[in-house]
């Protein structure tokens, strides 16, 4: 009797839907549409080689996360960023990423955790970045973070709140100081989740959110 083979199938390509939302979403996220613009749906799909529909499915998901939002006959805009959302989504983020980072640290693969060493590895030689090169690195590192948790739906929440709260800091991005001290702090996080530390991952975690909403209150 011979032994079965097993395959390996390989993850399917993001759709026209996905890609277009990734693209909208990220932009978004750091400001680079403002607070207010129009989306022009031409321009995206022109930007993206692809036709209006896949870009009216991303539309309705960035509704849904307080990215955009649609008014009738007159088109869909990016939402405002208002500060006084930051006790709200700070609350929210205290509560959810300590427990995350916990999960991540002992649900994390041999390959997620290889992945995040080398990160973290990037991380401690990286040679001086601008603010928002440091935010884009801030977004990644969470959302790489936020895939060793292996829940979906809580991968997805995770994701929403931190997107909230990085526009949030885009919006005082030229004022801020100590943006490259906030980002280097995830190289200890980093290591406690690759060495499956839980306790310390979620305190460093809970420090590390708590730290954001004081150096934003610091400059309202």
């Amino acid at each position: 009797m011979s032994t079965p083979v097993n395959h390996v199938i390989p993850a399917a390509a993001p759709s026209l839907a996905e890609r277009a939302y990734e693209f909208l979403r990220d932009r978004l996220v750091m400001l680079d549409i403002k607070p207010g613009d129009p989306i022009n749906e031409e321009w995206a799909g022109s930007v993206l080689d692809m036709g209006r529909t896949p870009i009216r499915e991303a539309l309705k998901r960035l509704e849904t996360e307080r990215l955009v939002v649609a008014y009738p006959r007159r088109g869909t805009f990016a939402t405002d960023v208002n500060i006084s959302d930051l006790a709200h989504i700070s609350e929210v983020r205290r509560t959810l990423e300590p427990t995350a980072a916990a999960s991540a640290a002992t649900r994390a693969t041999d390959e997620d955790r290889a992945h995040l060493v080398r990160l973290r590895d990037q991380l401690d030689s990286a040679t001086p970045r601008e603010n928002a090169e440091l935010l884009r690195t801030d977004l990644e590192l969470h959302r790489a973070i936020y895939r060793c948790v292996h829940n979906p739906f809580f991968e997805d929440t995770l994701v929403h709140y931190d997107n909230l709260a990085t526009r949030i800091w885009c919006v005082f991005l030229p004022r801020l100081r100590g943006m490259a001290g906030h980002v280097d702090e995830h190289s200890p996080l980093l290591t406690a989740i690759a060495e499956g530390d839980a306790k310390k991952a979620s305190a460093l975690t809970l420090e590390h959110v708590t730290g954001f909403e004081k150096a934003i209150r610091a400059l309202i």
